[in-house]
């Protein structure tokens, strides 16, 4: 059996010594770029290694890019290989931020036609809650090989979301808090607001108070409340920075709501160009 979505602390735990499950520690703080390693080093799951949300998940910041520009695909696959990844690995990502990081390579890896992979549902606080195992030991990499599937329908840049809400052809969600949408807080970018005609859909919406995913019947609600009658596979997902808008792809995924796209640049991206419109309140 494989795991596309979530995957329980009781099944992960089951499966840590099975030879065709990896393992992606993705902690990481917008506040604190080493933090995330360091976390790492102090305990994780046994057989993890780490995904930087920076410099694997990430490619360099440019002018006129968002603040975590999509990977060179072709150099994460070669990272993916060198890990021990292979295209029959079943992959499980965790953090500790309710898979606000972790999602992003949960979306990555679907993007490069690798589908058997899943978000540890609750992370690395419901893992400790239940007393299950944590290692300071750094796992042992058998080096494989990950090809290449590229699917790159699956994101959208600044011009074809412009397009789209100006035809109407999309749905646009933003997955930050309601304080930075609608301009009232704006702790990390220069511009503070949203995209015109872009809906708040706040990632922490998509969990409870345990910090797991709701149900796949409620997360349906809350997502049909929004996008209506839009059809799926033109609904697009943003964030700050492209980042945590994978949650509530994930989210949708869930709830049997597949084929949304994500806005990979995202707020951080918008702002570059001051000649696209900034909405408030």
């Amino acid at each position: 059996m494989s795991y596309t979505t979530l995957v329980s602390a009781d099944i992960l735990a089951a499966n840590l010594d099975n030879p065709n499950w990896r393992l992606f520690d993705c902690r990481f703080s917008l506040a604190d770029a080493t933090a995330g390693h360091k976390a790492f080093r102090q305990g994780h799951i046994p057989g993890a290694h780490y995904a930087d949300l920076n410099q694997d998940l990430s490619a360099p910041v440019q002018s006129q890019t968002g603040r975590h520009p999509l990977p060179d695909f072709r150099v994460l696959g070669k990272k993916l290989g060198d890990w021990g990844v292979n295209n029959r690995s079943q992959i499980v990502v965790y953090d500790d931020a309710g898979g606000a990081f972790a999602g992003r390579m949960w979306w990555l890896l679907r993007t490069m036609g690798h589908t058997h992979v899943a978000v540890l549902d609750g992370g690395l606080g419901l893992w400790r809650k239940h007393n299950l195992p944590i290692t300071t030991t750094l796992a042992k990499i058998s080096p494989s090989q990950f090809r290449v599937y590229l699917d790159n329908q699956q994101w959208l840049d600044a011009s074809q979301v412009a397009d789209g809400l100006a035809t109407g052809k999309i749905t646009l969600l933003d997955a930050r808090t309601p304080e930075r949408f609608h301009g009232r807080q704006e702790p990390i970018d220069p511009v503070a607001g949203h995209v015109p005609k872009a809906l708040n859909k706040p990632l922490p919406s998509n969990l409870d108070k345990a910090g797991q995913f709701l149900a796949a019947d409620q997360l349906r609600r809350q997502f049909i409340q929004l996008i209506g009658a839009q059809r799926t596979e033109h609904v697009v997902h943003m964030c700050g920075s492209g980042v945590t808008a994978c949650h509530n792809l994930l989210a949708m995924e869930i709830a049997g709501l597949s084929g949304s796209k994500l806005y990979a640049g995202s707020w951080s991206e918008w702002i570059t160009n001051p000649n696209r419109a900034v909405a408030k309140a």
